[in-house]
C-alpha cells in the first residue's frame, strides 16, 4: 500500500490551496429583502433618508417644553394645561407654548414646540377646574426631564447617507427589518456559488434503498450538501459514483464544468482502489497540492485545484468527513461569496470533565457534548468519543474542541473553547 505524502498541518494546508486559487469572480443577483435572510451583500448600502425622519417619543406621555418642568417634584409639582393629543401617523396641528401639553403616544411624533416628553406614570390629570385658575383639563408633572428625554431625534437611528451594510457582510434578521425601514424592498447579493458534491465507492447506496450485506447508505452526500448551504453555497449532488477511474474522472469532470467548487467523499486515502488524487491530477493544472492532512479526524484528505477551482477530496467516514468539511470547506465557500475564508465562529467557554489525550504535531479536534452550568457558573465539556465512521458522536454533539498540535492532550478541569457547530 503506498504511504501518504508528507502530512502538513490544517493551516499551511489550506494556506497553500488558497495560494493556488485566482480572485473569486463574483456574480450578483437582485433579490426581495424578505427572503434576503444570510445572503450576502454584493455592494455597499447606504441610508437614502434619515431615520427617523421627524423627532418621535418613545414613551406614552405627555410633549412638554423643558423648561416648564425644571423643579418638579412629588411635593412640588408643575402644572400644564392640556392643550390636544398628538394623532399617530400623522403631524400635530399644535403647537408647545409654555405651560401647555399635549397627549402624545409611543411613536407619535413631537408638536411644534415641544423638545421633550414626560412619562404617563409621572403625571396626573386634574380635571377642568381643579384649581380655580385653571382654564382646561390641567395636567400635574411631577418629575423634571432633560433636553430630548423620552425622544428619538431626527437621524438618531441612521443618518442619511450613513454605511448601514457593507459590501461583502451577511444579512442577518435585524438587517432586513432595517433595510425595510428605509425602503429596500430589494437588495442585490452575491449569487450562491454551485458547490458539486460527489460519493463515491461501490458499498455506498442511496438513503431510501434497505442496504444488503456489506452495504451502508450514503449520508456524507447529506451532511456535505447542508454544510454548503449553511455556509450560503447553493450544493449540486451528483449521487454515487463507483469505484472505478472512468467514472470518477467523467463525475468530477462535469461538476467542474457546472459549479465552482468540487467536493469528492471516499477515495482519498492511500488504497491501490482509491483513485480520486489520480483523477484530479488528470483534469487539470497544477492538480493536487496537498495529499494528507496532519488531524485527527481526517487524515487522508486531498486539496487541489483544477485549472482555477478547488477540488477536494474527504475521507469516506462521515465524522472525518464533516469535520473537515468545517475545516476546509466552509472557508472556500465563504471565499466564494467575496468573505474572507476566516471565519469568527461562535465558541463557549467550558470545563473538561475528562483528560484527553493527544499526539503531539497532529491537530485533534473532539466532539463535545455541553451540559449545565454548574456551581461555577461554567459549562461542562464532555468529549464523545467515537471512531469516524459513528456520525452520531457528532448528531450528540454541541461544538468542536481544538487539541492544537503542540498540546499532548488536556487536562480534566481545564477551561476550553468550544467550538459550536
Amino acid at each position: 500500500m503506498p504511504e501518504f505524502l508528507t502530512l502538513l498541518p490544517p493551516k499551511e494546508s489550506l494556506d497553500k490551496l488558497l495560494r493556488n486559487l485566482p480572485d473569486p469572480k463574483l456574480a450578483t443577483e437582485t433579490v426581495n429583502t424578505d427572503s434576503a435572510l444570510g445572503r450576502i451583500t454584493a455592494t455597499d448600502l447606504r441610508a437614502p433618508h434619515a431615520l427617523p425622519e421627524f423627532p418621535r417619543s418613545t414613551v406614552d406621555g405627555f410633549a412638554v417644553k423643558v423648561r416648564d418642568t425644571y423643579g418638579a417634584s412629588d411635593s412640588l409639582p408643575a402644572y400644564l394645561n392640556l392643550i390636544g393629543e398628538c394623532p399617530m401617523g400623522a403631524t400635530p396641528d399644535l403647537e408647545i407654548t409654555p405651560t401647555t401639553t399635549a397627549i402624545i403616544h409611543t411613536g407619535g411624533m413631537l408638536p411644534k414646540g415641544a423638545d421633550a416628553v414626560v412619562m404617563l406614570e409621572y403625571t396626573q390629570t386634574l380635571s377642568k377646574g381643579g384649581r380655580p385658575s385653571a382654564p382646561t383639563d390641567e395636567i400635574e408633572i411631577f418629575r423634571a426631564v432633560a433636553d430630548g428625554e423620552n425622544v428619538i431625534r431626527i437621524g438618531e437611528d441612521v443618518a442619511k447617507d450613513a454605511l448601514i451594510k457593507p459590501k461583502g457582510s451577511p444579512i442577518r434578521p435585524a438587517e432586513v427589518g432595517g433595510l425595510m425601514a428605509l425602503g429596500f424592498t430589494q437588495v442585490e447579493v452575491v449569487q450562491c456559488p454551485k458547490i458539486g458534491v460527489i460519493s463515491s465507492g461501490d458499498e455506498v447506496v442511496e438513503p431510501e434503498k434497505r442496504p444488503q450485506p456489506g452495504q451502508v447508505r450514503d449520508i456524507n452526500s447529506y451532511t456535505l450538501a447542508t454544510l454548503v448551504e449553511k455556509y450560503g453555497g447553493e450544493p449540486v449532488v451528483y449521487g454515487i459514483v463507483a469505484d472505478s477511474m472512468d467514472a470518477m474522472k467523467v463525475a468530477i469532470s462535469r461538476a467542474l464544468d457546472e459549479c465552482e467548487m468540487v467536493l469528492i467523499t471516499a477515495g482519498s486515502s492511500a488504497s491501490a482502489r482509491d483513485m480520486t488524487a489520480a483523477a484530479i491530477d488528470e483534469l487539470g493544472d497544477p492538480g493536487v497540492l496537498v495529499h494528507g492532512v496532519n488531524t485527527r479526524p481526517g487524515k487522508p484528505t486531498i486539496l487541489g485545484v483544477c485549472d482555477g477551482k478547488a477540488v477536494i477530496g474527504l475521507p469516506g467516514n462521515p465524522v472525518s468527513a464533516l469535520v473537515n468539511g468545517y475545516v476546509f470547506v466552509a472557508p472556500l465557500v465563504r471565499r466564494l461569496l467575496g468573505q474572507s475564508a476566516e471565519e469568527l465562529r461562535p465558541s463557549v467557554s467550558a470545563k473538561l470533565t475528562v483528560n484527553i489525550s493527544s499526539q503531539a504535531g497532529r491537530e485533534d479536534w473532539i466532539p463535545i457534548r455541553l451540559t449545565a452550568k454548574n456551581a461555577e457558573k461554567s459549562y461542562l465539556a464532555n468529549p464523545i468519543f467515537g471512531k469516524s465512521n459513528l456520525i452520531f458522536t457528532l448528531v450528540g454533539a454541541d461544538g468542536l474542541l481544538k487539541i492544537s498540535s503542540d498540546a499532548t492532550g488536556l487536562s480534566a478541569g481545564e477551561m476550553v473553547e468550544v467550538i459550536l457547530i
